[in-house]
């Protein structure tokens, strides 16, 4: 019973590594293409049409960056950091 519930926990462990691995793999290769793309907008001078933007702008521009982030995560539904990243850019 005790050499079953053992090796049960090692297959579960290894596997769990195994995902690990495949998902950091995945994540890598998605932040490379996400770099690339970013260099071929710039390179081509494409602006990403973003919903408020002028808002966003005006936000940014009276010092309330905080609440500009905040917009631009309602009205597109970026996670905080991406958010933060393209508020930067708009400033």
């Amino acid at each position: 019973m005790d050499t079953a519930i053992l090796f049960l926990t090692c297959v579960v462990i290894l596997g769990v590594m195994t995902i690990q691995g495949h998902l950091s793999r995945v994540d890598r290769r998605a932040a490379r293409v996400e770099r690339k793309l970013d260099a071929v907008i710039r390179h081509l001078d494409i602006h990403e049409e973003v919903p408020g933007r002028d808002e966003i702008l005006a936000l940014v521009r009276r010092g309330k960056r905080v609440q500009a982030i905040k917009l631009y995560r309602e009205t597109t539904g970026a996670d905080l950091v991406e958010a933060k990243q393209a508020v930067d850019r708009l400033a």
